[in-house]
């Protein structure tokens, strides 16, 4: 279980980090609008988030 839970906090890491790298490039690029780009800043902050709540949940426990 514990892999699992460093498996998720890992991927959603990942996610976020795509996400705001993705948003500057496509901003950059002028290839996306204001609002697709906060939809994906959204989405890369909820991973953000869920991976804190999940390295919470781990040191809660100990």
């Amino acid at each position: 279980m514990k892999n699992f839970k460093n498996f998720v906090k890992l991927i959603t890491k990942a996610v976020s980090l795509a996400m705001g790298v993705a948003v500057t490039a496509l901003l950059i690029m002028e290839s996306i609008t204001l609002g697709n780009a906060v939809l994906l800043l959204a989405i890369g902050l909820a991973c953000a988030s869920l991976a804190s709540l999940i390295r919470d949940e781990a040191e809660n426990n100990k």
